[in-house]
């Protein structure tokens, strides 16, 4: 049946005011309108009917209906329809179809109208707050300007457009103050869908703030000829930056700091004074780890690429420079190039490697049952685990000077027996020091972290969890793993924990 519907071109008036009021489009206003509509008409009809409404963008005019679905057995008789009624209708009509019955123009009273309008109200601010989110979301990870609003506690109220985000005290540089009104430039760190609207989280302490900072800096970085390898910083002290170019002719430290320095000290000046060290990146670790603590200059290197440790040598004079205030320097040089560098003068390292050697030496001897000498001719060789001598081929070790293929098959059998009962004695201290089965179980954990971790306590999953990345590393050494890897093996361990609150 035909129902005639009248043009309201009054909605369409409303619909372009909201449209522009509120910044989202015509179409989710009228949709708006259409959903609140077909309320108010369930209010009036009865709320078990599906009825939904269309407004014509063009001319206003409201087309309301109520549909039923047709089925083969009806479970819902004010939504659902049988194929031998439906097929009284039309005998067209099959299983899934529509039957589509239009309602006459409804007369909104008070309560049909103040039902429409709540509707209305709530799909409009829905829309309002979708547009600001994906209007925010693709801001993520940049640099956006933005106004204080307010100061709550410490924290930042920016007003960003039409969105309010969140900098927090502690993502603010050291001693930065701000009052209402002030402008001030920040790095999204992250933007959430909430009931209230996107919240949005800004930094100005983020390594990303300063890498973003050059991006916008220099021209070379904005259009990839120079590429930002890491940053490291100690917000509102001191920052390093890598960076490497691509066109071999260009010097890239040079055009990131710019003619007499303009370029860098138009961003100290941003970040409040932070003294920025732009580092040329080199994929060669020694070279990347020497150019990042220059201008020291390094006497020796000595890298561990298993244990990602390095050794590095200075004169006596330049080694408190090269480890700064409080470790600062080399706190920022181990982050900026990813591996863990101890720091010694000629004298400690001296000392260091005849301590070292004395330890294997006798690590050999023990383990090996061989002479002191045999015991330094396998260190010369690059040995300096049992490991080592117990896995290398047969025949590599034969080729050692000295050596022949007796000698080479018994130090072999030797070093597998001792690992043998190294593992039983493990085994054996991590069933006296009670580890947790979920523990033991874990993966990434040998036996030696095992009965590590135990002696200090840590002895179910939930222990481990609970540790920092450089408390773990402290109890198993640097040997065992570096500050990453026990950041990754945390994080792992704390899976369970999320997967208990889903």
């Amino acid at each position: 049946m035909q129902i005639a519907t009248l043009p309201r071109p009054e909605l369409i008036q409303m619909a372009d005011a909201l449209a522009r009021e509120k910044d989202i489009t015509k179409a989710d206003v009228l949709e708006a309108m259409e959903q609140g509509i077909s309320k108010a008409g369930r209010s009036k009809y009865g709320p078990e009917y599906d009825i939904r409404t269309k407004i014509d963008p063009n001319t206003g005019a409201i087309k309301m209906a109520r549909y039923l679905t047709v089925v083969e057995n009806v479970e819902d008789e004010f939504t659902q329809i049988s194929v031998s009624d439906a097929h009284r209708k039309d005998k067209s009509l099959k299983i899934g179809d529509e039957i589509v019955d239009m309602l006459p123009p409804m007369d909104f009273g008070r309560i049909a109208a103040q039902t429409a309008k709540q509707v209305i109200t709530q799909k409009v601010r829905e829309a309002e707050r979708m547009r600001q989110y994906n209007e925010m979301k693709d801001k993520k990870g940049e640099i956006v300007n933005g106004i204080v609003k307010r100061v709550e506690g410490g924290n930042l109220i920016l007003e960003i457009g039409r969105v309010e985000a969140l900098l927090r005290r502690d993502e603010l540089i050291p001693r930065e103050m701000y009052r209402i009104g002030d402008r001030l430039r920040a790095y999204v760190l992250d933007v959430r869908p909430e009931i209230k609207g996107p919240q949005v989280f800004l930094s100005r302490s983020h390594p990303q703030f300063l890498a973003k900072l050059f991006v916008a800096e220099v021209p070379e970085i904005y259009d990839g000829t120079i590429e930002i390898k890491a940053v490291s910083r100690d917000p509102g002290s001191r920052a390093k930056i890598a960076v490497w170019s691509k066109d071999n002719t260009l010097d890239a430290r040079g055009a990131c700091i710019g003619m007499r320095g303009v370029r860098v000290q138009a961003i100290v000046q941003e970040l409040q004074g932070e003294k920025i060290d732009v580092v040329q990146w080199s994929s060669e670790p020694a070279t990347f780890i020497v150019n990042a603590l220059a201008p020291n200059e390094v006497l020796k290197i000595v890298i561990d690429e298993e244990s990602r440790n390095v050794e590095v040598v200075l004169s006596e004079e330049q080694l408190s420079l090269a480890i700064g205030r409080r470790g600062q320097n080399i706190k920022l040089v181990s982050q900026l190039t990813g591996w863990h560098i101890d720091m010694m003068n000629e004298a400690q390292e001296s000392e260091h490697r005849i301590n070292e050697t004395k330890e294997r030496v006798e690590l050999f001897m023990r383990a090996l049952d061989v002479d002191d000498m045999m015991a330094h001719l396998l260190i010369q060789e690059g040995f300096s685990k049992v490991e080592d001598i117990a896995y290398i081929s047969l025949d590599e070790l034969a080729g050692i000077e000295g050596f022949d293929e007796a000698i080479a098959e018994e130090l072999q059998n030797r070093a597998k027996a001792h690992l043998i009962v190294k593992q039983d004695t493990m085994e054996k201290q991590v069933k006296e020091l009670n580890i947790s089965s979920d523990l033991e179980k874990f993966d990434g954990l040998t036996l030696e972290m095992l009965v590590k971790l135990g002696e200090k306590g840590i002895k179910t999953l939930d222990d481990l969890a609970d540790l920092a990345g450089d408390e773990l590393v402290e109890i198993l050494g640097q040997d065992l793993l570096n500050e990453d890897e026990a950041n990754a093996l945390i994080m792992k361990a704390r899976e369970h924990w999320f997967a208990n609150e889903k």
